[in-house]
C-alpha cells in the first residue's frame, strides 16, 4: 500500500510533468490543468463577485495571467494556492471595474451530502430550492467572511492553506470561519443541514466554455 507521503510525491511529480508540457506549448496540457482546478477557482471568483457571468470572465482573465506567468513559477507555494491568489486578484479587479467595494473576501461552510441514492422529483426540487437559498445567504455574508467560507467549507482547504492563500493570519481564518457559520446557521435555520455539495454547481457546459474561451484567447486551435 502506498503511504500518504508517497501519494503526495506522486501527485507533485505528475503536476510537475504537466507544467513541463504546458511550458513546452502543449495546449491540451493547459486544458487539463484548467479542468483540474476549474470548480475551485470558479467558486473563489464567484465568492468575490457574486455573479456567475462576472466570475467566469474573471476566471478566464486569471487563467491568461497564470499562463503568461507560469515560466516564473518556482513552487514556493503549491500550484493551487498560486492560482487561487491570481483568481482572487483578478476578481477584485473586476469588482473595482464594476464600482463595487474593493476588499479581500472570505467564505466557509460545511459540505453536507444527501444520502438518497435516487431522489424523487419532489426531493430533487426541494434540494434545488434549498441550494438557491444557501447561495443567496452566502452572497449576503459580509465581504470579510465570504471567501474564507468557500475555501474552508466548500473546497475543504485547511486553516493553514486558507491563511497562505489569502495572506491573512490563521487566527483570522478561524474567527471568520466561525462567524460565517454562525451567521449562516442563524439565517438558514434548519435549511443549513441540507446539501452544500452542489452549492454553486459547476456543470460540464460552464467548464467547457471556460476552457475553450481561454484557449481561443491564447490563440490556440480548437482544444485537442
Amino acid at each position: 500500500m502506498l503511504s500518504a507521503q508517497t501519494g503526495t510525491d506522486a501527485s507533485r511529480d505528475a503536476e510537475a510533468a504537466l507544467l513541463e508540457r504546458i511550458l513546452a506549448g502543449d495546449s491540451a496540457a493547459f486544458a487539463q490543468l484548467m479542468r483540474k482546478y476549474n470548480r475551485r477557482l470558479y467558486r473563489v471568483a464567484r465568492s468575490v463577485l457574486r455573479d456567475d457571468t462576472e466570475a467566469e470572465d474573471a476566471l478566464q482573465d486569471a487563467y491568461l495571467q497564470a499562463y503568461r506567468a507560469l515560466p516564473g513559477f518556482r513552487g514556493q507555494s503549491t500550484l493551487s494556492t498560486w492560482l487561487t491568489r491570481i483568481v482572487v486578484n483578478a476578481a477584485l479587479v473586476h469588482r473595482r471595474k464594476s464600482a463595487r467595494l474593493a476588499e479581500v473576501i472570505e467564505l466557509s461552510a460545511d459540505p453536507i451530502m444527501d444520502d438518497s441514492p435516487s431522489p424523487t422529483p419532489e426531493r430533487a426540487a426541494l434540494r434545488a430550492q434549498t441550494r438557491r437559498l444557501i447561495e443567496a445567504k452566502i452572497d449576503k455574508l459580509p465581504d470579510a467572511f465570504r471567501t474564507v467560507f468557500v475555501l474552508r467549507a466548500l473546497e475543504e482547504l485547511s486553516v493553514e492553506e486558507t491563511s497562505e492563500t489569502l495572506g491573512i493570519p490563521e487566527a483570522t481564518v478561524r474567527s471568520r470561519y466561525f462567524r460565517a457559520r454562525a451567521m449562516l446557521r442563524e439565517a438558514l435555520a434548519s435549511e443549513i443541514d441540507m446539501a452544500f455539495e452542489e452549492t454553486f454547481a459547476f456543470d460540464g457546459e460552464r467548464c467547457d466554455r471556460i476552457v475553450q474561451n481561454v484557449l481561443r484567447r491564447l490563440g490556440s486551435a480548437d482544444e485537442p
